[in-house]
């Protein structure tokens, strides 16, 4: 059987339709910030094993951004919400 994500936006679709863009619990640093802070955020990343957040993008529907908490071990994923929303609620 296929992996399903449930998008917000548009239900219950194949994980096919999607593609992942990596951790989402990472924050960008200041335009300002240090050589060695932007190395760190571009290059030196954990790879942590179990759940975490990952931004998707579903490419093949509505083409909005998505936040996904899955294990990476079970591939069970616990929640999808719209990365907009997420910002929108995180900068309040």
């Amino acid at each position: 059987m296929a992996s399903l994500i449930t998008c917000p936006h548009c239900g219950i679709r194949p994980k096919e339709e999607f593609t992942i863009r990596g951790d989402a619990s990472v924050t960008r640093p200041a335009p300002s910030a240090s050589d060695e802070a932007w190395h760190r955020y571009v290059h030196i990343r954990d790879n942590p094993r179990g759940r975490y957040l990952e931004y998707w993008h579903h490419a093949s529907g509505c083409r909005r951004w998505l936040i996904v908490d899955r294990s990476n071990v079970t591939h069970e994923v616990f929640s999808v919400t719209d990365a907009a929303e997420k910002a929108k609620e995180v900068a309040r």
